[in-house]
């Protein structure tokens, strides 16, 4: 089990502080997701620090502070089931892959830390 916990939660790491600098970064691909989505341009660096506190809780869970790891995963769902619900709220299915991935990266996670 602690093999798997430490796969998924390297591969949400890794995805989630990508995104994030991205976000920070201002990536065309971003702006125009969130310009779809109707989520206003100035909310971006702040949705980018919330993936990047995610990504450190997970990391800090990985290195022995469990609750850490815990907590980060479960904000990490809270914040992609907020993204696929901008997506359908807005009728923007396209690239709903990519949030339904993040979410099922984090849930993963989340399941994982805690059957650790």
């Amino acid at each position: 089990m602690l093999i798997a916990y430490t796969v998924v939660t390297v591969l949400t790491i890794v995805a989630t502080a990508g995104i994030a600098v991205a976000d920070f970064a201002g990536a065309g691909f971003v702006l125009a997701n969130a310009a779809a989505v109707r989520v206003p341009r100035s909310s971006i660096p702040l949705l980018g620090a919330a993936k990047a506190a995610g990504a450190a809780g997970l990391a800090l869970g990985l290195l022995g502070a469990r609750a850490f790891g815990v907590a980060a995963a479960a904000g990490l769902v809270l914040f992609f089931t907020g993204a696929v619900v901008a997506h359908v709220r807005a009728r923007v299915f396209h690239n709903m892959a990519f949030p339904g991935a993040y979410l099922a990266l984090a849930g993963a996670s989340l399941a994982l830390g805690l059957a650790r």
